[in-house]
């Protein structure tokens, strides 16, 4: 049997923020068997942690959608960095991913991690087909969308208003559209927003990949700090509000410069039990 535990990660609430599920010490579970576990979990991300490559570092991360594995995502690494302290690490850690080497600080239920990988822009897709995508009408959107990532890529858009983000509401068959014209990304994922100052209120989409809509989502985040740092050719620092209008609040610190983004925020241990297959 081995043992797991849920997180309530970019929240101090109880059913808040995006829930995680964490398997600390998935070593000893079949390869095949990941994908199925995080399928059967069915949250937006599953993590897996496992003794490092490296002993100079903390653990190894593996991080699974109920589709995919993937590469990089920021609320697995939050989540798993409050985890890992819980268990008895910390408060510095070395986190292996797939992306590289991360590293995080975790204590009393707060965690960070600074991401140094590459912020890849891949397309800029028409407005058009992005509102389209968002059930929005053209006027709604305030700047040209974005695709890009560091290791998950989304489509970035600026709203003109915190109602239109609130109005937005995901259409399939154009999503498909989307990603027929851009398969790069995560399956066309949406990331629209509406910035109020050092406030930016974001909400993601990615039904083709299970998740009809996030409550927060660490990597969009990241990605989103060092685009908005680069657009202003000066260091960031916003907060991200995300979830609110899904009844998920949750809260992500941001800090964007040309070396890197800090991600930030609160996780909760909310459930425990063991896989008994």
């Amino acid at each position: 049997m081995t043992q797991y535990f849920t997180y309530d990660v970019f929240t101090d609430t109880p059913f808040g923020g995006n829930p995680l599920a964490v398997i600390p010490q998935a070593d000893a579970l079949p390869e095949a068997q990941l994908q199925q576990i995080a399928r059967e979990f069915n949250y937006s991300e599953t993590v897996f942690i496992l003794p490092p490559q490296d002993p100079a570092n903390t653990a190894r991360l593996r991080i699974f959608t109920p589709t995919m594995e993937v590469p990089f995502a920021g609320h697995p690494t939050i989540g798993a960095a409050v985890a890992l302290t819980d268990l008895g690490h910390g408060p510095e850690l070395r986190l292996e991913l797939d992306v590289g080497l991360i590293l995080a600080q975790s204590a009393q239920g707060h965690a960070a991690f600074t991401a140094t990988q590459n912020l890849d822009v891949l397309a800029h897709p028409e407005a058009d087909l992005v509102a389209r995508t968002l059930g929005l009408d053209a006027a709604d959107l305030k700047g040209a969308p974005v695709m890009a990532g560091m290791g998950l890529t989304f489509t970035f858009t600026e709203l003109t208003s915190r109602a239109a983000l609130t109005r937005a509401s995901v259409d399939i068959a154009t999503m498909r559209e989307g990603h027929a014209r851009y398969p790069k990304g995560l399956d066309f994922a949406q990331a629209p927003y509406w910035r109020d100052g050092d406030t930016v209120h974001m909400r993601m989409f990615a039904p083709l990949d299970n998740i009809p809509e996030d409550p927060a989502t660490g990597s969009a985040a990241a990605a989103l700090g060092r685009l908005l740092s680069a657009e202003a050719d000066a260091p960031l620092s916003i907060t991200i509000h995300q979830g609110d209008d899904m009844g998920r609040p949750s809260r992500i610190s941001v800090k964007a410069d040309t070396t890197g983004v800090t991600i930030g925020g609160q996780a909760r241990r909310m459930m425990e039990g063991r896989l008994v297959f």
